[in-house]
């Protein structure tokens, strides 16, 4: 994994975005997270509890705390009131990406490069639509994945444009947990660097 800190990136735009309501959702709420530091993962309308509406953000520097979601949870709901894209009860759920977390932006896949990923494309991308393997190089076009299971007359390794992926996420493994709770570790100590410094003056 790449220890360059996410918030180099803050502003890049998602590569994997919502269609129908998800999507007006998403555009409604996006720059209330922007504009309070925040980035946007996935919002999904989902049918569990009568109906929940299950938004993922986090800090720029890949963070995410309860007292993050609860901050958010109060901003958004004003706004999703007043626009009222939703016309039946729902419940607002914020969360975290968590470790095993949706890839949507380019830079989440050079971040977590080394790692396994399991994804969709929705064209055929060497006869198949469904991957599963460790990211092993990316650049802006797309990311190559390392295949854990090779079937026969497949190359052991595939290229995949970022324009041909549908759905991303990270598979979990002891390799994942440890670097995620190192990143997280990293973050906050460096938040921490960065509020000591600002009492300082």
């Amino acid at each position: 994994m790449s220890e360059q800190p996410m918030s180099q990136t803050e502003h890049e735009p998602r590569i994997l975005i919502e269609t129908g309501l998800d999507l007006r959702i998403a555009e409604i709420i996006e720059p209330v997270l922007v504009g309070m530091g925040y980035r946007l993962v996935r919002v999904r309308m989902m049918n569990q509890n009568g109906l929940t509406l299950q938004v993922m953000a986090e800090r720029n520097d890949g963070t995410m705390t309860v007292e993050d979601c609860e901050k958010l949870s109060m901003a958004i709901s004003p706004v999703l009131d007043v626009e009222d894209p939703i016309d039946k009860a729902y419940h607002l759920e914020l969360s975290s990406p968590g470790i095993d977390r949706p890839l949507v932006r380019k830079s989440d896949f050079s971040h977590w490069q080394g790692h396994v990923v399991k994804c969709e494309t929705s064209i055929m991308v060497d006869n198949r639509k469904r991957f599963r393997g460790k990211i092993v190089e990316t650049n802006d076009e797309g990311f190559t994945i390392e295949r854990d299971q090779v079937a026969y007359g497949e190359a052991p390794s595939v290229t995949i444009p970022f324009t041909a992926l549908s759905e991303a996420k990270l598979i979990l493994t002891d390799d994942l947990i440890r670097d995620a709770l190192r990143a997280d570790k990293l973050a906050k100590a460096q938040a921490a660097n960065q509020n000591g410094e600002g009492d300082d003056e």
